[in-house]
């Protein structure tokens, strides 16, 4: 993988160590609410402005290849900024960073820990969706400054957006950035050729290839055990590994197929269903965490906290090995001229992914009122033009959700 970036692009490139990247991603894993889109916002902050461990280029085009991709975007994104810091114990050391404390959250609240309600608990958790709103807002008002400059990628970006918005499909999301490819090809081969310097992403090619075959390999032969078995723990991980295999277009998409899986034939009923998804969303750190909920919950065996750990694994494993497996021709993809122009094309695309986005679901679910909006543009504010950090806005975000009730009434 080749993404073209100045000297500053990445800073000591792989020579960072394991540790560092885990500690890291376990602050983003606790501070990380409102979904993939706003992670991708959080992780632009993190790593792009504040640590400079990409530059923005580098990571419109890691971001771009991970929505082409399968599995949750946000998730395979930190992977490979694991992956580039510190190589494979990085790239782990990311995921485990990120998910940890939401699956542990999940995994409490599958056990019966106390909910937040009342009051006091739905302001808290208004306050941090409308955290979502100033987070996104930043990186679409970022993204948008740099990688669309000129009018031709900023139609792009504006027609993704239009597709996103004007379509009920899932599969408009893969639509608006292969569009984006195309018109990029187009429009934007007049553009100043990328610099020569280039991140590395240090998976060879026969480390991809082996990915792409266990991909397959399980996605086909999974259930074929299942069914010559009948073993569940194998009918479990199929269950997961088949989900997440299959989830394009966003992490929520995951809800219908993880239902078909598990309140079809009866492992949970709708009402758990729902209350653990509704937990999810509560909680920060990637929406695939769910599946420790599921695992905690689900009637079959193995359950509790075996369960947990092996719907973890078996729900992030297809997005980790289909990444792993376009990391080293997305290299080759990636250097072309026509590649370069088609990128610019993608990255102009992203941002009007993001900026769909930003308008729904996040500001028509969350913003509902003068107070809502102070609050989130009170965020924003601080983020751009006060460098805030996102935790301080996390914090304030939440006392004005808890707060805002009192003051309107």
């Amino acid at each position: 993988m080749m993404i073209a970036a100045q000297s500053a692009t990445i800073k000591d490139q792989g020579t960072g160590s394991a540790l560092e990247v885990l500690l890291v991603f376990l602050k983003l894993g606790v501070t990380c609410f409102g979904g993939p889109i706003a992670h991708i916002g959080y992780f632009r902050d993190e790593f792009v402005v504040r640590r400079r461990w990409l530059d923005e280029h580098a990571y419109a085009d890691l971001v771009g290849l991970c929505q082409f991709l399968p599995g949750p975007t946000s998730s395979q994104v930190g992977f490979t900024i694991g992956l580039l810091r510190a190589r494979y114990g990085g790239a782990l050391a990311a995921w485990v960073g990120f998910t940890l404390p939401s699956a542990i959250a999940l995994v409490l609240f599958a056990y019966g820990a106390a909910a937040l309600s009342g009051p006091t608990g739905a302001g808290l958790l208004h306050g941090l969706q409308l955290v979502a709103v100033a987070i996104i807002a930043q990186a679409v008002w970022g993204m948008a400054r740099s990688l669309c400059p000129d009018r031709e990628r900023a139609s792009i970006a504006v027609v993704a957006a239009l597709i996103i918005l004007f379509s009920a499909s899932s599969a408009a999301q893969i639509a608006a950035i292969g569009l984006g490819a195309l018109a990029g090809l187009w429009f934007c081969r007049g553009a100043p050729t990328s610099p020569a310097d280039h991140v590395v992403v240090p998976v060879s090619r026969r480390v991809g290839l082996v990915a792409l075959t266990t991909f397959f390999g399980l996605l086909f032969g999974l259930p074929v055990l299942r069914d010559l078995g009948g073993s569940q723990p194998v009918a479990l991980f199929d269950a997961f590994y088949r989900s997440g295999a299959l989830v394009f277009g966003g992490g929520h998409v995951v809800l219908p197929l993880l239902r078909e899986a598990f309140v079809t034939p009866g492992w949970i009923d709708d009402n758990a269903f729902l209350a653990g998804y509704g937990a999810a969303q509560a909680a920060p750190g990637p929406l695939f965490t769910f599946a420790a909920y599921l695992g905690t919950v689900v009637s079959a065996q193995p359950r509790g906290l075996a369960g947990a750990v092996l719907g973890l694994l078996a729900i992030f494993l297809p997005g980790m090995l289909i990444l792993l497996g376009a990391l080293p021709f997305w290299d080759v993809f990636r250097k072309h001229p026509r590649a370069q122009a088609m990128m610019r094309g993608v990255n102009a695309a992203v941002v009007g992914v993001l900026g769909s986005a930003l308008y729904n679901p996040v500001w028509t679910s969350t913003v509902g009122s003068p107070g809502d909006f102070g609050i989130a543009l009170v965020g924003f504010v601080l983020l751009t033009a006060w460098r805030a950090p996102p935790l301080l806005v996390v914090v304030l975000s939440a006392a004005g959700g808890i707060a805002l009730p009192h003051m309107m009434s």
